[in-house]
């Protein structure tokens, strides 16, 4: 076993080197030794099975471990398998036994010899009574048995795929006749009680289905084995009694890994005979929501996950299951007009309540047909079926399928507006911390309900004063007490209260954010008179930027607030914006300052020309704050400090990228000569002293981007110098070293950029570049004189794209 798991065992990746040796090892065995080797295992198996079982067993896993390698026909053989046969019979022997058996059939080998083997195993197993699955109780043993069948059956699924393949007729019927005798079989399997094995015939059964879609016609007995595998699927994706819905473990996570199995084979079904699955689940729901009230929880569970599930295995466009095929449609139609007006929606259970929810949202086009039922479905979101159930999972839950559910039937929403703003109010309370008011919903509950609240009075038809009421009234208490908050944090002693507040604080920024994301851009924001309450939500929010406790937590929540205002409120913005960046750079860490560049990335690329005074006087502040993070000393093996700097690295370049490509380079220009020279001194530092591709790749981009606007012959004072003396040797220099990888995609990303400069450089400096790179730089790193001249050729070619495919081959043969 230890030299089977040195040479062959797939889970081990082994290098180049080792899986040559490895290789020469097993012929070298092939030849030599392994004939010996199987007798003496026979000899082991024949005179130790009565007596010595621990050592069978072992010799049996040796078998098996090793069939997949060596020559089948020195185990497959009369008196090998009659041994192994003998073996299921006794008790000890027979899950090893089931196992090597299982590694024989699934060896690799001709479709017509690998369906005899498997015919004649089966033969002796049916004659020797394994087949009849009701009266064995051992379910360790069952579970490997049906992991046996599974593999017998995709064995000759396999089998029957090459032969109909390869045109042979005769031998495909056969291998069809023989899988469809093991139907039975599998069936008791898949509706065993122990999940375990039903699990291990899951594969057979899928691909059996997949067989049977090709097949143009069905017979009779293949529809009943569909209907069949149909009524074992709906029954095995019940819940059992135990199944702990409050506190789920371990099991509770193998039931759902099944289910999802089952799933797939509910969606092969539906590819077999969509008509016929949609009769039997209709048949199911019916049958069970008639009596709901006297049937058991996981059965009133399963006919409405049965219908939730028909969503997926019998798709549409665009959620379009009440139009198009009638019969379709007016089944859904149906079963959705039972599920709403049955009740079931009071059933005392947590799943059953999660499924009806999770199915109304998904049919919501459904309350377009039929409107009228809104009210009834608004009424189980609100009240103790929905946003108030007892159970905190069934509430969290709610608050996102609510949101779901009104944004999607929004036109249809006008007539309840009011009445759901009155009875989500006490859902909306910011809660401080020392009040002990326990909340109904969790603050990432919350952000669901607010922004619900947002698109209702956004997509509402009244008029824009109204609007702006009703959006003040909803983001005022907010506003109020933030106020409070922040003078208790200012005032606040005990570092944990100082938390608790400050968490308080950042949630209530975060409720407001929340309910901007009904306006997609400022002419919604205008239209519904709402700018004015958001530019009082930012006077209120700004003031905790100065705030010295809880820097952190204030800073990300004001930061993303002022993310959404950006785009909702645009210019409106930017006179926040100044005083806001100040505060931001003091005192930062690595991350604070990580988090505040997408900020300016995002002003910088939208408003461009319009904050070029304000970039100009933030410019070396920020760069300043970066470069001190930067430079200061860490831990030698502190990783997360490594990782942190890395990240702000990328995020730097990725600033200076902004700032270039938005057409603002000569914000970098007017910084004074000694400024620009030290940020272009980093940018060439990032081409090829970090071993990071994406910072790299960045670095290029902004290297072309200033060549492209200051490399022509009016550039500025000394800048054609400095892309001789720097930007063409970092073309070299990174790609040359080590720790660049042309095997790794980024890496190949960052050296096309590479190609892209010097390309560019070429355009703006024309021969004299060309000149330069034949006469002096070339020559400096040995390149040989004819790769020089090719090299050059590829440069001059009119199409970036030979040149990018040249540069690779170039390092390539050129790296040391």
């Amino acid at each position: 076993m230890a030299i089977d798991s040195e040479l062959v065992d797939r889970d081990v990746v082994h290098t180049s080197e080792e899986a040559r040796r490895n290789t020469l090892i097993k012929d070298t065995m092939r030849e030599q030794c392994i004939p010996n080797l199987v007798e003496s295992w026979y000899q082991i198996l024949q005179s130790y099975q009565y007596t010595n079982s621990e050592v069978t067993c072992q010799c049996l896993e040796v078998v098996g471990a090793y069939v997949s390698w060596i020559d089948l026909s020195l185990i497959a053989n009369d008196r090998f398998i009659n041994m192994l046969l003998g073996h299921m019979s006794i008790e000890v022997l027979r899950e090893e036994a089931c196992d090597c058996l299982f590694e024989i059939v699934n060896k690799g080998m001709d479709p017509v010899d690998k369906m005899k083997l498997v015919e004649s195993l089966c033969q002796v197993l049916q004659t020797a009574g394994f087949f009849s699955i009701d009266q064995e109780e051992d379910v360790d043993f069952l579970a490997r048995f049906s992991k046996l069948v599974n593999g017998m059956g995709q064995s000759l699924i396999v089998s029957w795929t090459k032969l109909i393949k390869s045109g042979d007729i005769k031998n495909a019927q056969e291998a069809l006749q023989a899988i469809e005798t093991k139907v039975a079989l599998m069936l008791q399997l898949l509706i065993h009680e122990d999940d375990d094995i039903s699990s291990n015939i899951i594969g057979f059964c899928y691909d059996y289905l997949h067989i049977l879609k090709q097949l143009t016609v069905l017979s009779d007995q293949q529809k009943a084995n569909v209907e069949a595998i149909m009524l074992a699927v709906m029954k095995k994706l019940t819940y059992d009694e135990e199944y702990n819905f409050e506190n789920e473990g371990e099991d509770e996570a193998m039931f759902v890994e099944y289910r999802k199995q089952l799933k797939l084979l509910l969606d092969r079904l539906a590819q077999v005979s969509p008509e016929l699955l949609l009769a039997s689940v209709r048949r199911v729901f019916s049958s069970t929501l008639q009596n709901w009230q006297t049937t058991r929880f996981m059965e009133v569970e399963v006919a409405i996950r049965l219908l939730y599930m028909l969503a997926e295995a019998l798709p549409v466009s665009h959620g379009a299951h009440f139009s198009g095929d009638v019969s379709k449609a007016s089944a859904l139609q149906d079963m959705m007009r039972t599920l709403v007006t049955s009740g079931v929606s009071s059933y005392q259970h947590t799943s059953v309540m999660l499924e009806f929810f999770e199915t109304v949202v998904r049919y919501e086009k459904f309350f377009t047909v039929e409107p009228q039922h809104i009210p009834n479905v608004l009424m189980a979101f609100l009240d103790h079926r929905g946003l108030r159930h007892s159970s905190a999972k069934v509430r969290s839950r709610t608050a996102y399928l609510f949101s779901r559910f009104v944004k999607s039937l929004n036109k249809q929403m006008n007539p309840f507006i009011e009445d759901i703003l009155n009875r989500i109010q006490d859902l909306l309370v910011l809660s401080p911390p020392e009040n002990g008011y326990q909340s109904l919903l969790s603050s990432d509950d919350q952000l669901f309900i607010y922004e619900t609240a947002g698109v209702l009075i956004v997509n509402s038809e009244y008029p824009a004063d109204r609007k702006q009421i009703l959006m003040r009234n909803l983001l005022t208490p907010l506003m109020e007490k933030f106020k409070i908050l922040l003078e208790k944090l200012m005032l606040a002693q005990d570092e944990e209260r100082q938390a608790s507040l400050a968490d308080c604080l950042n949630h209530a920024v975060g409720f407001a954010s929340r309910t901007s994301k009904a306006f997609s851009n400022k002419q919604t924001v205008k239209q519904c008179g709402c700018s004015e309450v958001y530019l009082d939500c930012l006077q209120t929010f700004l003031p905790a930027l100065s705030c010295p406790l809880q820097k952190d937590i204030l800073r990300s929540g004001v930061r993303t607030f002022l993310h959404r205002m950006i785009i909702c409120l645009e210019e409106e913005v930017l006179p926040f914006i100044p005083s806001a960046s100040e505060h931001m750079l003091k005192d930062c860490e690595a991350k604070d300052l990580q988090e505040f560049i997408p900020l300016i990335n995002q002003i910088t690329a939208k408003f461009k020309i319009q904050v070029s005074p304000f970039l100009q006087q933030m410019f070396m502040p920020l760069l300043r704050a970066i470069f001190e993070v930067l430079l200061r000393p860490a831990e030698e093996n502190d990783q997360s400090a490594a990782l942190e700097k890395q990240m702000l690295r990328r995020s730097y370049f990725a600033f200076l990228q902004t700032v270039t490509g938005s057409g603002m380079s000569e914000v970098i220009a007017n910084q004074g000569a000694e400024n620009v020279e030290q940020v272009l001194v980093t940018v060439i530092q990032g081409a090829v002293d970090y071993p990071d591709p994406i910072a790299q790749k960045t670095c290029f981009i902004i290297l072309s981007k200033l060549v492209e606007l200051w490399g022509g012959k009016d550039g500025p004072v000394g800048f054609a110098d400095f892309v001789y003396k720097h930007i063409v040797p970092a073309c070299f220099l990174a790609p040359l070293k080590q720790t660049f990888d042309l095997a790794d995609a980024q890496t190949v990303l960052a050296l096309s950029e590479c190609a892209v400069t010097l390309k560019t450089i070429h355009l703006k400096r024309g021969p004299e570049c060309v000149q330069y790179l034949q006469q002096e730089y070339l020559p400096s790193l040995q390149v040989a004189p004819e790769i020089i001249q090719e090299f050059c050729q590829a440069l001059q070619q009119p199409d970036a794209k030979v040149f990018k495919n040249y540069l690779k081959v170039f390092f390539q043969r050129a790296k040391p």
